[in-house]
C-alpha cells in the first residue's frame, strides 16, 4: 500500500512555470508506476503523464508534451512534475496516482489504485 500527497500547486501566469511534487509513504514505492492526472471544473479527470517504476520510461498526453517533464527519485519516494510554458487551459486540480505494473491502460483512471488528494493549479492569461 502507498499513500500519496501532492504539493506545489498555486497561481502562475501564462508562459510561466510551476513544479509539483508527489510524496509517497511506504517501502514499496519503487514497485509502482506513478502518473499525474488533472481535472478541470465540469470536466472528467484526464491523463497527463506517467513514469515507470525505475524512471526509465515516460509517456505524455499530447496537450503537455514538450512542456511538462515527469521525474522520480526512489531514494526519496518522490515524483515531480515540472510544468513550463503554462497555458490557461492547464488550470485544474492535479492528482498523482500509483499503479502496479500491468494493471491496465496507463491513461485510464481505473488502472490506478492509489490517489493523492490533489493540488490546485491556476494559470492566468
Amino acid at each position: 500500500q502507498v499513500q500519496l500527497v501532492e504539493s506545489g500547486g498555486g497561481l502562475a501566469q501564462a508562459g510561466g512555470s510551476l513544479r509539483l511534487s508527489c510524496a509517497a509513504s511506504g517501502r514499496t514505492f519503487s514497485t509502482y508506476s506513478i502518473a499525474w492526472f488533472r481535472q478541470a471544473p465540469g470536466k472528467e479527470r484526464e491523463f497527463v503523464t506517467t513514469i515507470t517504476q525505475t524512471g526509465g520510461s515516460t509517456y505524455y498526453a499530447g496537450s503537455v508534451k514538450g512542456r511538462f517533464t515527469i521525474s522520480r527519485d526512489n531514494s526519496k519516494n518522490t515524483v515531480s512534475l515540472q510544468m513550463n510554458s503554462l497555458k490557461p487551459e492547464d488550470t485544474a486540480v492535479y492528482y498523482c496516482a500509483a499503479a502496479l505494473p500491468y494493471s491496465g491502460s496507463i491513461t485510464s483512471t481505473n488502472t490506478y489504485s492509489y490517489w493523492g488528494q490533489g493540488t490546485q493549479v491556476t494559470v492566468s492569461s
